[in-house]
């Protein structure tokens, strides 16, 4: 009975926090969101439509973000890789890259990058900064004002690493796809039916 009793004290205190802190990541990301220059992030809107095909990249969880944008893309109708799988083919002139590094010196994303703009294809990266190797290799930066992973500070963010940056890598890529969807009116249903039918 007594053991009973502690756990559902350790429960109270433990839903208690997991309450808090998911308050706290919230008003992480709207702070953020509030801090974001949105003229720049609408730029990235012809870059999308104009392009022949889209690839993809992102490493660790911002790919995993990445990943689901590009899903999102694929139901739009577009053609989209994600770099790295085994079917995704040579990027080429016509093409864009739309690469996703909170620091922009990730190693694979900047040799990516570098592969795109010798094979003629447009790149556009999502960062937290102006100032790296990826960025200079942009046609077009958009900046997430966020702590990069390695800024232990809790200045930007209380949260562990990347995290707040890979989470508005999410969301600014839905916010990207549902004004795409409504630039483009293709009703849901229809949409719908590119969604994955072997799952």
């Amino acid at each position: 009975m007594g053991s009973e009793i502690i756990s559902s004290v350790a429960n109270i205190d433990l839903s208690t926090d997991i309450r808090a802190n998911l308050e706290m990541i919230l008003l992480e990301n709207q702070k953020l969101a509030s801090q974001i220059e949105f003229s720049q992030i609408a730029e990235i809107i012809p870059f999308i439509q104009n392009a022949d095909r889209i690839f993809i990249v992102g490493a660790g969880r911002t790919g995993l973000a990445l990943k689901a944008a590009a899903m999102r893309l694929m139901h739009l109708g577009f053609t989209v890789f994600v770099v790295g799988e085994t079917t995704t083919p040579a990027i080429r002139k016509g093409d864009l890259l739309i690469a996703g590094s909170g620091s922009g010196t990730t190693s694979s994303i900047v040799k990516a990058a570098e592969k795109s703009v010798s094979a003629e294809a447009k790149v556009i990266s999502i960062s937290t900064t102006k100032d790296s190797p990826l960025a200079a290799l942009s046609n077009h930066v958009a900046i997430l004002p966020a702590a990069q992973k390695q800024d232990h500070g809790a200045t930007i963010s209380k949260q562990y690493a990347g995290s707040l940056f890979e989470q508005s890598v999410l969301l600014l890529t839905d916010a990207i796809v549902q004004t795409l969807w409504k630039l483009d009116g293709t009703p849901a249903e229809e949409l719908w039916k590119r969604h994955a039918n072997l799952e």
